[in-house]
């Protein structure tokens, strides 16, 4: 028996590639976007008391409401943004599943999505899968990969469904600006547009920046899904929970997918989190610790030949190496995992057409003595 693949063009990840060289070679992992530290052990006798309580069975479709009502809160407290628990806040396996079941309820055979590239790699198979296509607005490190609003308009068509951001942007860690959210209103002014966004790193930003979600511009809340994480945030990227906030109407029609692709995410960590974040201090505290861990980073790295911007967001570094080396990005990564053992992940494999910058990302959710190391091996190059 033979399958007629929906996505020929689709292998392994890119993550699981460097993943696995890096276990085969014994080099650093700073590919892969997951801490190699455990998380609170507060958050671990949390769950362990809700499994021994009995919380084992089915969570509502929705999530049990104690978690939905401490993320209403703690939205309204952060960003003055008003979901109601009941009705416009869903408890999903993780962002990824909120993406997908986002693209499940919206798109129609033929309907058009607009990606900015480099793009998160679940983005553009979401919506293939759902019978849309990705139409690509291609940012590049030449213009510090900063959206050019003008050629967005100019993609814009009647088949144009949704736009899907990122903010902060994973792989390069851009975040938008009131600028950006200003001029995306005005495009999508008078159109039925949905915006699709990636919020994941919402409390991993540095510099003082504050969190911008398209939801927070008043002409853009009606038509967005915002979709989040708590992996990222507690350190707890296996336990696969996120969530989607949206107005009343796109959530019903939301919840009408996610209840064919989960139904309900795991109970006792639900519960675990409605506990752990009564305490705001348990997600306000993340951004000075990754602010720290990337500044210890890229300190590390001075003595190297490579040069950066300091992320502005994410967990993630990216390095430009065009004063080391031609090779091309996914070449020397590979390579590099063989010979200095340190793992990255090569940028051309979030664009469409492999478009190469010279730079590769690195994670820098490592202990210390991990980055340390790393930075060592890349100054000797």
């Amino acid at each position: 028996m033979t399958i007629t693949s929906k996505q020929p063009n689709v292998g392994t990840t890119i993550f699981t590639v460097m993943s696995q060289l890096a276990a085969e070679t014994g080099a650093l992992n700073l590919s892969q976007g997951f801490p190699n530290y455990n998380c609170s052990p507060k958050l671990i006798e949390l769950v362990n008391h809700y499994m021994q309580k009995g919380m084992n069975q089915y969570a509502p479709m929705a999530g049990i409401m104690p978690l939905r009502e401490i993320l209403a809160q703690k939205t309204a407290d952060l960003y003055n943004l008003h979901y109601h628990p009941n009705d416009e806040i869903t408890i999903v396996s993780g962002c990824t599943e909120a993406i997908y079941a986002t693209m499940a309820a919206i798109l129609h055979k033929g309907d058009e999505v607009i990606v900015f590239e480099p793009a998160y790699d679940s983005y553009v198979p979401s919506i293939e899968l759902n019978g849309g296509k990705a139409v690509y607005v291609t940012l590049t490190a030449e213009n510090d990969f900063t959206i050019n609003w003008e050629v967005v308009k100019s993609k814009i068509t009647e088949r144009t469904k949704a736009i899907m951001l990122t903010t902060p942007h994973n792989p390069t860690g851009k975040c938008l600006t009131q600028d950006d959210l200003n001029k995306l209103a005005e495009i999508v002014r008078d159109t039925n547009i949905f915006i699709v966004s990636d919020e994941v790193y919402e409390h991993i930003i540095f510099d003082n920046r504050q969190h911008l979600s398209p939801a927070m511009h008043p002409e853009l809340k009606e038509r967005t899904f915002l979709c989040g994480s708590f992996g990222k945030t507690f350190h707890t990227t296996g336990w696969k929970l996120g969530y989607c906030l949206a107005p009343k109407e796109l959530t019903a029609e939301f919840r009408k997918t996610h209840q064919w692709i989960t139904f309900a995410s795991p109970t006792p960590m639900q519960y675990a989190f409605a506990d752990f974040m009564k305490d705001p201090n348990n997600y306000l505290s993340v951004r000075a610790f990754y602010e720290e861990k990337r500044n210890k980073f890229i300190n590390w790295l001075k003595g190297s030949r490579f040069t950066w911007k300091p992320a502005e967001g994410s967990f993630f570094q990216m390095v430009s190496y065009n004063q080391i080396t031609d090779e091309s990005d996914y070449d020397l990564a590979v390579r590099w995992t063989k010979e200095i053992g340190v793992a990255s992940i090569p940028i051309s494999v979030f664009y469409n057409e492999r478009y190469d910058n010279k730079i590769l990302r690195f994670c820098f959710a490592k202990d210390d003595e991990t980055l340390e190391k790393a930075a060592e091996r890349l100054c000797k190059l």
